[in-house]
């Protein structure tokens, strides 16, 4: 016979719900979705598993509008989750992100399964959509027109113990005819200078070494504040952070890239020699009609002092190939400037219509085999350079941060990956003494890819770090376990994750 006590721990007893997002796009999407997990956290779902793919109680997908195709992508994924969800009751699905602020209500309209429809200026909210679309049994559609409260002040869900961004200003005031960007994430605005330094020390109490300030234009920080030299000032305090070892920024603009900017890269130690500097096009009438406020030569001046004050500086960009109205005069200028500039690593994309752009609607697209033609010789080209580049590596001494999961062969070659200051990624040997994501070690390069260096001889020194406790306290200690979904006020917590900087992927920078 059960005892009333029995029966009441087996009714209070509930599996606590699981969830899934899926992210589109830039890093500030990326972002975004450790402050959407890190919101579900604080409601008491747990993580799904890895390979779930949809077997999860809440799935978000948290959305880009800048590819042509980005809608139909959505829609059919959507479509594969429909069949999940009418076998699996409760489930629900949450469409977020820049697709969501652009397209609305046709969202449910084309999707009707869908449960939450929510902006790019209200992710705060997506617990209590959540609850009111499952009480009230109807889509929640809620679109803020404008940012409701910076983000940072969201609770995040770390995907690292090390590594950490932190967002300095959402928004961007250009105007570039191939980006929706400014249309959808509204005009720049900045945080308050004190505000993201008592994050970042926040952060590197919990143990990270390693942050990267990111912004839409992240360099223009300080035009919503009126200071046009605070972000040189503010990479200059992160210098004082007792702690910091590493800072990276992305995504700045040329127009915004001031000698200060400079001098200050050069001259902060934790500031890293690494500079992601989108070019787009090295054609100035490509760049006019691309509404870009730089010109070739002041591109190429740019890269010109950068190396002048950072000798060693590795530099990477953002090109977009076939732009509308390019001609092969065009597209041989950048190729120009590709040699010029030897960057070690070049983003490049096939320029494709974003619906709502300008650039949509320009006459002379230029045919898409004309294109993929232009695309292979600059990738070509840029691959000979990379190599070129990497080969000067060789012989050098360099301090890796080890990083976690960035060699998918590391398991069957015996090495370990991490990243040099300049952020190439370096495969190393795996020394005999214990090795934590977030240590830094010592090591001899003794070979070039294009793509990454290997260091194939003993590892010099090993210095374990706060960062490597930090990962393996983390990895040490068992989940917790939530008593079900709450929807009290979450909590308010540090932002953060990794990532090793790269391009936006979107061409939007």
């Amino acid at each position: 016979m059960t005892s009333s006590s029995d029966r009441s721990q087996a009714v209070d007893v509930q599996e606590p719900k699981t969830y899934e997002v899926r992210t589109y796009g830039c890093q500030m999407n990326v972002h975004d979705s450790e402050r959407l997990s890190g919101l579900l956290e604080g409601a008491g779902y747990v993580r799904a598993p890895e390979g779930s793919d949809g077997d999860a109680d809440v799935v978000v997908f948290n959305t880009c509008a800048v590819r042509e195709n980005a809608d139909n992508r959505l829609y059919g994924n959507l479509g594969r989750l429909a069949p999940m969800k009418t076998k699996r009751p409760g489930m629900q699905i949450a469409v977020g992100g820049c697709l969501a602020q652009k397209d609305r209500d046709t969202i449910v309209k084309k999707a009707p399964w869908v449960d939450v429809v929510f902006g790019t200026h209200n992710i705060g909210k997506l617990p209590v959509l959540l609850e009111r679309a499952r009480v009230q049994e109807e889509a929640q559609v809620e679109i803020a027109e404008s940012l409701e409260a910076f983000p940072s002040t969201l609770p995040t869900r770390r995907e690292s113990a090390y590594a950490a961004w932190v967002s300095i200003s959402v928004g961007c005031n250009n105007t570039c005819t191939f980006c929706i960007v400014p249309a959808l994430r509204g005009k720049e605005k900045d945080r308050r200078t004190g505000d993201i330094l008592a994050e970042i020390e926040a952060l590197v109490g919990e143990g990270v070494s390693e942050i990267t300030l990111l912004g839409q234009n992240v360099n223009a920080y300080g035009s919503d504040i009126g200071d046009r030299e605070a972000f040189s000032k503010l990479l200059r305090a992160c210098g004082q952070i007792e702690g910091l070892e590493r800072v990276r920024f992305t995504s700045p603009h040329p127009r915004d890239f001031t000698d200060d900017v400079i001098a200050a890269m050069a001259e902060t130690p934790n500031v890293m020699p690494q500079l992601h500097m989108p070019l787009q096009s090295g054609s100035d009438p490509v760049l006019k009609a691309m509404r870009r406020s730089y010109r070739q030569d002041r591109y190429l001046g740019i890269i010109e002092k950068v190396r002048a004050a950072i000798p060693h500086a590795a530099i990477t960009t953002d090109i977009i190939v076939g732009f509308p109205g390019e001609t092969e005069e065009d597209f041989e200028q950048t190729m120009h400037v590709a040699r010029e500039a030897r960057f070690s690593a070049a983003f490049t994309f096939q320029y494709s219509k974003r619906p709502g752009t300008p650039a949509a609607t320009m006459e002379n697209q230029v045919p898409k085999e004309v294109v993929q033609a232009r695309y292979e010789r600059l990738v070509a080209l840029q691959e000979q350079i990379s190599w070129d580049e990497n080969k000067k590596q060789v012989g050098r001494t360099l301090e890796l941060m080890v990083a976690e999961g960035e060699g998918r062969k590391d398991g069957a070659t015996h090495r370990l990956s991490g990243r040099a200051p300049d952020n190439r990624l370096v495969h190393f040997t795996k020394p005999d003494q214990e090795v934590r994501p977030g240590d830094v070690v010592t090591v001899e390069v003794t070979y070039a890819a294009p793509h990454h260096l290997l260091a194939e001889g003993a590892v010099l020194d090993v210095r374990r770090t706060r960062s490597g406790d930090a990962w393996e306290k983390r990895n040490a200690a068992a989940a917790p376990k939530p008593a079900g979904v709450m929807l009290g006020l979450p909590k308010i917590g540090a932002p953060e994750p990794l990532p090793v900087a790269t391009g936006s992927g979107c061409g939007c920078d």
